[in-house]
């Protein structure tokens, strides 16, 4: 199985060209995400895998989904087919939650599996959701969803389309893992 960011550093790589396509410093990206100027520049020269919550303030200081700023950004393909042993992955080095990239970058929608493992919780920043609609669809296990003093509790077959943007954590509190589907769309941003 191969990894949404092929190659040395590519994630840094990819998080250092969007910074300079928008001709922000360190400083800017760090203020717009809450991520410090020294994570950043570690993340940039690939002397550290971030965590899921640290891409989650990453791409919504870019207006990016977590999806487009682990995808090369010349990741737009012809191939129809995609065997499962080329499906791009990455896991977040801190709970052990992966990310499999279902849809290609070049498809008008975000469709991406998640492995949440037993007792993990991966907490997403409002700013994640304040350009983007998601739908999260449970396969397996169960998933709590806290929005505030609001708790969804999810399993297989559920699902939740997401409102307003609100500081999220997905909850896996069980002791079996939890498999789910997150399909993502782009909103118009004022």
């Amino acid at each position: 199985m191969s990894t949404l960011m092929e190659g040395r550093n590519a994630l840094g790589q990819r998080v250092k060209a969007e910074r300079a396509r928008r001709g922000w410093s360190l400083a800017r990206l760090a203020d717009a995400s809450g991520v410090s100027r020294a994570m950043i520049s570690k993340i940039e020269r690939g002397e550290s895998n971030p965590t899921a919550v640290v891409l989650g303030k990453l791409s919504a200081a870019l207006e990016l989904s977590m999806t487009a700023l682990l995808s090369p950004a010349d990741g737009a393909t012809t191939d129809q087919v995609r065997r499962g042993a080329d499906t791009p992955h990455w896991t977040d080095p801190d709970t052990g939650y992966i990310r499999r990239q279902i849809s290609t970058p070049g498809f008008p929608v975000d469709v991406t599996e998640i492995v949440l493992p037993a007792g993990a919780r991966v907490p997403m920043p409002a700013g994640s959701f304040a350009f983007i609609a998601e739908l999260i669809w449970v396969l397996e296990g169960e998933l709590t969803l806290v929005e505030g003093a609001t708790a969804h509790r999810l399993s297989g077959g559920d699902t939740l389309e997401l409102g307003e943007p609100q500081a999220r954590e997905f909850v896996n509190d069980t002791t079996e893992e939890c498999r789910y589907v997150v399909v993502v769309t782009r909103k118009a941003t004022a």
